[in-house]
């Protein structure tokens, strides 16, 4: 049985019993059966498709929306936001999948080759809690359009949003068994990665969960793309616009309730700079609204569960014991809900577990760097290296510093985020393998070459 507790207020939302292994089996078959026809529809067809997903989305937003919020806690406005982000990559996918997919001449001593871009088959999806509608569709929409078929097992605590997602897609007119969801507990996963119907593996999920499914696919020799952590550095440059990097730090650090893998997590600042900027940060923090998701104001809602709250505790409060200093926040609010306080953490520095570690809720880490050559090192000395944002008024210098981040993505003067239009993945620990764009599309597909006498 999956029970579903709502962060806010901490009582039990629902209780879904799980799939038994005859049901499984059941989306398992119906999802290879899918393919067949899936992969054989045009796309003119599965685009059709596509903008339909994306017109059901958008006519309930403000339902599916909801449900994210009693589900995991994400205030309501940024709930809505995700939807439209969902329904805008769909939309994406189907104006410009033809294009991504369309064969691509080889020449070679043949009379004619070139290279084919085929359907893989019924694709696994291990998606986390804290986006639970866009970590969903940002793999679905380019491997749907490539004619793939899709299986999700989501985190348990949005059981409710994987079933939307499914009905969503089912009341859109998708063909039977193109998107199913497993209710399936997480001791089944090597059993579905084995599986002979499932043809490749997408997670996002924790390094943990990671190295589990890699080492899972890759006896079953299945392609696997990985989106897992990440401890993204937000460097501060001294000729850096201080209030506009203080503005967006805001919104890169706490975003989400400060529950996402890209959040800026460690702010690298140059010494000349390190004092200003940290003044406007922690201004800025203290103006943050902190309260019931549901309320269009509130800013910060509860972190998603009771344990992921307490290890931030344990976070903020080790790295203060180890020297650091509590600048604003630092301890649970004091109300129902699994709520903490908007928190920064100065004068952190590597070997604490603030910079050590990801920080998943809201709670940011500032480090003061020497100087420019400082900031690179520290933003490099991290086991993760998913994304980064760079700011300096010298755009040419940015960009000879973002080519030594070892980073999946530098943004220079603005916040990381994920866009349909650009590859999204990391190195080192943060994974590999790339979402989005023309690469993640190419990285379900079977890319065939044809040769011809």
């Amino acid at each position: 049985m999956i029970t579903t507790i709502d962060p806010t207020t901490e009582n039990v939302l629902e209780r879904i019993p799980r799939m038994d292994a005859a049901q499984i089996d059941a989306k398992l078959a119906q999802a290879a059966h899918a393919t067949r026809e899936w992969g054989a529809a045009t796309l003119q067809e599965r685009a059709g498709v596509m903008r339909a997903i994306a017109r059901r989305l958008r006519a309930e937003s403000d339902v599916l929306a909801a449900t994210a919020v009693r589900e995991m806690g994400k205030p309501i406005v940024q709930a809505r936001a995700e939807v439209e982000k969902c329904a805008w990559s769909l939309e994406y996918f189907a104006e410009h999948g033809a294009a991504m997919l369309d064969p691509q001449i080889a020449p070679s001593n043949a009379a004619r080759s070139y290279v084919a871009f085929r359907p893989l088959g019924v694709l696994l999806a291990i998606m986390p809690w804290n986006f639970p509608y866009w970590q969903v569709f940002r793999a679905a929409a380019p491997a749907l359009m490539a004619g793939n078929t899709m299986l999700l097992k989501h985190a348990a605590n949005t059981t409710r949003c994987a079933l939307e997602i499914e009905r969503v897609v089912r009341d859109a007119g998708a063909p039977e068994g193109v998107f199913g969801t497993l209710l399936a507990s997480g001791e089944t996963i090597d059993e579905l990665v084995a599986d002979p119907r499932i043809a490749a593996v997408t997670l996002t999920g924790s390094e943990r969960a990671g190295v589990a499914v890699a080492r899972a696919a890759g006896e079953a020799l299945k392609k696997c793309v990985l989106e897992l952590g990440g401890s993204d550095p937000f460097v501060v440059l001294s000729d850096a616009d201080l209030e506009a990097a203080a503005k967006t730090a805001v919104t890169a650090r706490f975003q989400n309730n400060g529950e996402s893998c890209i959040a800026a997590k460690r702010f690298i600042v140059e010494d000349a700079a390190y004092d200003d900027f940290l003044a406007r940060f922690a201004e800025r923090t203290r103006e943050q609204v902190v309260g019931n998701p549901m309320e269009e104001r509130v800013q910060i809602g509860p972190c998603a569960r009771g344990d992921l709250r307490q290890t931030v505790h344990e976070q903020v409060s080790s790295t203060v014991e180890s020297g650091a200093r509590l600048v604003t926040g630092g301890k649970p609010v004091g109300i129902r809900g699994y709520f903490y306080e908007p928190t920064i953490v100065a004068d952190v520095t590597p070997g604490m577990r603030m910079f050590d570690e990801e920080v998943f809720g809201p709670a940011a880490a500032v480090v003061r760097a020497e100087d420019r050559e400082d900031a690179l090192r520290l933003a490099n000395a991290s086991s993760f290296g998913l994304g980064s944002s760079v700011w300096t008024r010298d755009v040419a210098a940015a960009e000879s510093f973002a080519a030594r981040v070892e980073a999946g993505a530098v943004f220079v003067n603005g916040m990381v985020a994920s866009d349909p239009r650009l590859p999204f993945g990391g190195v080192k620990k943060s994974g590999y393998g790339r979402e989005l764009s023309t690469f993640g599309i190419h990285e379900f597909v079977n890319i065939q070459t044809v040769w011809i006498a």
